[in-house]
């Protein structure tokens, strides 16, 4: 298992720079500067600060101090939030994305689990039909939208009715205001987790070894939790990788409904100005996270089910 670590890790840096090749080929492929932001800006004052960021080098040349001050930590300075540089931006927003990412997996796999356990337990019943509901519900309607349904719910309605929950629109700082966040960006990855739960288990309740266990005279309860379940949840958690680091890098829609200050604005911003440093450091951000993510997801692989080797 070492040796496939450390072959994983090894791997992380031409993965990691091919995705900062390609990102800055298509950001210098754009066109526009990202300092024409209005027509007060005259074309030589363009040219000068242009100058001044070294954008008037060649395209090789950008890119390698670019990479030569990422390796030592610089990511440079935002042009469109200059003088903040974009170290300071991710260090103030990211462990605030980071926070809600983690809810946000935490509440999908917790009731992901136990919808598509249920469903799968009892197939083509009430139980199955109401978690399949639910999962195309939450699967299909968009984050923002559920994001507005609960403000309009538990913020305007529900108060008017004397059932005052506590819930604010906007901050972070305290635990209620974590809570409606939470559901809205965790809806859709706990509809996935749910889905891939059930047709997971289903397929190994119907394996010979389950039907095996059941002749020795074992418990349902102990069939399901000790075989079903175990063998089942290694296809769920290839999912758990992909979607924490997706939830864990910034959501620009659930920020902007709730009022978080996270990443996820900086990043949508960032495109729509053609900001080259926060572009290129929050891309290799989420694919350093993903990379990590995924060899986390393989070595717990090996842990769930003693068959799998490195």
């Amino acid at each position: 298992m070492l040796r496939f670590t450390l072959n994983r890790i090894v791997w992380f840096v031409p993965t990691i720079l091919a995705i900062a090749a390609l990102t800055f080929i298509m950001v210098r492929l754009t066109p526009g500067s990202p300092f024409d932001v209005s027509d007060k800006v005259s074309p030589e004052q363009i040219a000068q600060l242009e100058r001044l960021y070294g954008l008037d080098k060649p395209v090789h040349v950008q890119f390698g101090k670019y990479i030569w001050n990422a390796v030592h930590g610089d990511f440079g300075v935002s042009y469109h939030a200059r003088p903040q540089t974009v170290n300071q931006i991710i260090g103030r927003t990211f462990p605030v994305s980071l926070h809600l990412g983690l809810l946000a997996t935490l509440f999908a796999l917790g009731i992901g689990l136990v919808l598509g356990t249920l469903s799968a337990i009892h197939q083509n019943g009430w139980i199955d039909y109401t978690s399949a509901t639910l999962a195309i519900l939450f699967y299909s309607m968009p984050s923002f939208v559920l994001g507005f349904l609960l403000i309009l719910l538990f913020v305007v309605y529900l108060p008017k009715q004397g059932l005052d929950f506590g819930f604010n629109v906007g901050g972070w700082g305290s635990p209620k205001d974590w809570i409606l966040p939470t559901i809205a960006l965790g809806a859709a990855p706990l509809a996935t987790i749910a889905r891939y739960t059930r047709s997971s288990m289903i397929e190994v309740i119907r394996s010979d070894f389950v039907r095996t266990a059941r002749a020795k005279g074992l418990s349902e309860n102990g069939v399901i939790l000790k075989h079903v379940l175990k063998n089942a949840l290694v296809p769920v958690i290839t999912l758990i990788g992909p979607i924490f680091a997706a939830v864990g890098t910034g959501s620009f829609f659930v920020e902007q409904v709730f009022n978080i200050p996270g990443m996820g604005k900086f990043f949508v911003t960032s495109m729509q100005v053609k900001d080259q440093p926060m572009i290129l450091a929050v891309v290799l951000l989420y694919g350093v996270f993903l990379a990590a993510m995924n060899l986390i997801v393989d070595l717990v692989y090996g842990m769930i089910d003693p068959r799998i080797r490195y």
